[in-house]
């Protein structure tokens, strides 16, 4: 199943992809932020007859990117980012706990959750002070929910860092977005920009079996960002 709130089209494209893969994949509007939202994703995954995945990707900020001006964010501002990035997960899981613990209980096999999180919530840097907040606190429930939902349910979290996608595309020119993008490359280790395809195949390792014995878990995949500057040779 595939759920958005407000990028229909790019859903639609998505779902075209699967069946073009010979997968029907539904295409729910819902938003995760409110109980309504994951009870209508809960009502649907039952109709489709269960549940042994659920990726936690939704996710906005509010971009404020000089953390020193405390000014440039709201109480608002931080209560809106934390329902989304923070309680819209926390809401997934509880309305969908009773199928994933149905899908073990049927297979023997631990159901697989994705939280998306960010290279914000490990290193505090980021689109702004809120956004970071919400990245760790979801780093931390991670863990939480990992402990206490064993053996029925994994539980793990991606930590990604620059991603090429609109998330930044749309802050910036598309002559800003080339140099930054650039700038990335240059100074991370790994001398790359990372983009949605990276990401996803570690998300398709914690969604396999091939993972089956990992919980709890916390993978930064930024090309080691969180490392720092690259040295100028390898050695």
């Amino acid at each position: 199943m595939i759920n958005c709130t407000r990028s229909v089209t790019e859903a639609e494209e998505t779902q075209a992809a699967c069946k073009a893969q010979n997968v029907t994949a539904p295409l729910i509007v819902a938003d995760v932020s409110c109980e309504d939202g994951a009870q209508k994703l809960a009502q649907a995954a039952e109709d489709w007859g269960g549940l042994d995945i659920l990726v936690n990707n939704a996710g906005i900020t509010r971009h404020a990117r000089d953390h020193s001006d405390l000014n440039a964010l709201s109480k608002q501002d931080f209560m809106d980012v934390y329902a989304v990035n923070v309680a819209g997960p926390f809401l997934m899981l509880q309305a969908l706990k009773p199928l994933l613990c149905q899908s073990y209980e049927a297979t023997g096999r631990a159901a697989s959750v994705l939280n998306i999180s960010s290279i914000a919530g490990v290193t505090g840097i980021g689109s702004s002070v809120a956004y970071a907040a919400t990245k760790g606190a979801l780093n931390t429930m991670t863990l939480s929910l990992a402990r206490a939902l064993a053996p029925a349910i994994r539980v793990n979290a991606l930590c990604p860092g620059f991603i090429g996608t609109r998330w930044f595309k749309d802050q910036m020119s598309a002559d800003t977005y080339a140099q930054v993008e650039a700038g990335v490359a240059a100074s991370v280790p790994l001398k790359a920009a990372s983009g949605p395809d990276d990401i996803a195949a570690s998300a398709l390792f914690f969604l396999s079996d091939e993972s089956r014995h990992i919980t709890g878990e916390t993978l930064l995949v930024d090309a080691g960002m969180h490392l720092g500057y690259a040295p100028l040779t390898a050695r």
